[in-house]
């Protein structure tokens, strides 16, 4: 039983970072189009670094997820699970840029044997003006495949996620 709420929580963890934005432009630098990511969720930490973006926001981006996926990239989870992203992410930033819509985020948390599939749709986020990052909203993710062990659904809190991109 313990297993399989990790592995549910991983799963929305990888979620969660997907989608969280900050304008490398609003702080002084020079932007590259790259986002980095961290989630706690249940006292384990999911992270990457230099994922691809289409473009820097304000404008509308998609994030390219063989950048965070390995071998490309760098994701990480604690707790002996592994997270996948299915999707390219696309976000869209609100006129002032004070939040941000990620359309869908696809994910596969899976932990020894057991694999979960979660699909979240229409995540806000809200930009942090301290540190520049982009935070999440709750929200809730619904399993559209995997095991019998998988939660139906899982949520995650507001502030569970954040992103950063330069």
């Amino acid at each position: 039983m313990m297993h399989r709420a990790k592995l549910a929580v991983a799963a929305l963890a990888l979620a969660a970072t997907a989608g969280s934005v900050t304008s490398a432009a609003a702080f002084g630098t020079t932007a590259d189009q790259k986002v980095d990511g961290v989630i706690v969720v249940a006292g384990n930490t999911c992270t990457w670094t230099n994922a691809r973006t289409s473009a820097n926001p304000p404008n509308a981006l998609t994030v390219d997820r063989t950048s965070i996926n390995k071998p490309g990239g760098n994701l990480a989870c604690g707790g002996g699970i592994t997270a996948t992203l299915n999707n390219n992410p696309s976000f869209t930033f609100g006129s002032t840029g004070a939040n941000a819509l990620t359309d869908v985020i696809d994910i596969t948390g899976q932990q020894s044997f057991i694999s979960c599939r979660y699909k979240a749709v229409n995540i806000l986020w809200d930009r942090d003006a301290a540190t520049g990052k982009y935070v999440n909203r709750a929200f809730t993710a619904t399993k559209t495949s995997g095991s019998f062990l998988c939660p139906g659904s899982v949520t995650t809190e507001a502030g569970g996620a954040s992103m950063l991109f330069h």
